[in-house]
């Protein structure tokens, strides 16, 4: 970093972010824009100090991420992402994500959260996965779970200036 600190922040490029589908609907409505989400994604990754290329979120049925996570991971049970880190260091962040629209659905319920929230939660939580965050421990959960509040706190700042 600089003797002043901040050649490194403005040197660093904004991500590549698509989105995609794959067997549901896109999720994109109000508030869930593509501008609000790539927004605070690229202030997530300039937060934790981390060079991200590209990033691929694809959304899909919960019957599509079992069998990715039987074929890749090789474990029979549901999920609502997974995160494939295709970096090769030094390089910049490289990753798919794919996350499950019926899980999100299902917890957002479960946990009395809207379906905007609990999506946001999901595609930080990935993207905080990718900076080295995990969540093997309750100290490593608590960690994440207040990551994913402060950047869903600064995904809410951004909602009454959205642009389409």
């Amino acid at each position: 970093m600089s003797p002043l600190g901040f050649i490194r922040f403005f040197s660093m490029a904004r991500p590549r972010i698509i989105f995609a589908s794959h067997e549901v609907n896109s999720p994109f409505h109000r508030p869930l824009t593509k501008f609000s989400i790539k927004q605070s994604i690229f202030y997530l990754f300039e937060q934790e100090q981390k060079a991200c290329s590209r990033l691929y979120y694809v959304f899909c049925s919960d019957a599509y991420l079992l069998e990715l996570n039987q074929r890749y991971l090789q474990h029979d049970t549901y999920t609502d992402i997974l995160t494939f880190d295709l970096t090769t260091p030094p390089a910049p962040i490289e990753a798919e994500i794919y996350i499950s629209i019926d899980r999100v659905k299902e917890n957002a319920v479960r946990f009395s959260v809207s379906f905007a929230d609990e999506l946001m939660r999901v595609i930080f939580h990935g993207a905080l996965h990718l900076c080295g965050y995990r969540d093997h421990t309750v100290e490593e959960q608590l960690t994440m779970r207040k990551k994913e509040d402060f950047y869903l706190a600064y995904w809410h700042q951004m909602i009454p200036g959205e642009k389409n």
